[in-house]
């Protein structure tokens, strides 16, 4: 696996931080609920934002983006954590 550079971090960082609010929670049809299709329900409870539709999907790919709204922000933060630690280290 080949490094991460700061500028393609700032890059993530900066496509997670314009994404729509989160949490973001996947609905499949048939397994989440059972009338209309699949979606992803973007926003926390009361403060909803528009639901992502997603044609030709898996269910694992939108279980995977669904959770990426979430992942993304926590491992950003566990890199900048780690990078710190190194930088006490030197």
């Amino acid at each position: 696996m080949s490094k991460v550079y700061d500028d393609e971090l700032e890059a993530i960082r900066k496509r997670s931080e314009l994404a729509s609010r989160g949490p973001w929670k996947s609905f499949v049809e048939g397994r989440d609920h059972f009338s209309g299709s699949s979606f992803i329900m973007t926003g926390p409870e009361g403060s909803r934002g528009s639901d992502i539709d997603l044609s030709g999907a898996t269910v694992a790919d939108q279980d995977f983006i669904a959770g990426a709204r979430q992942d993304i922000p926590r491992l950003l933060a566990e890199i900048d954590r780690l990078r710190a630690v190194l930088q006490e280290k030197e």
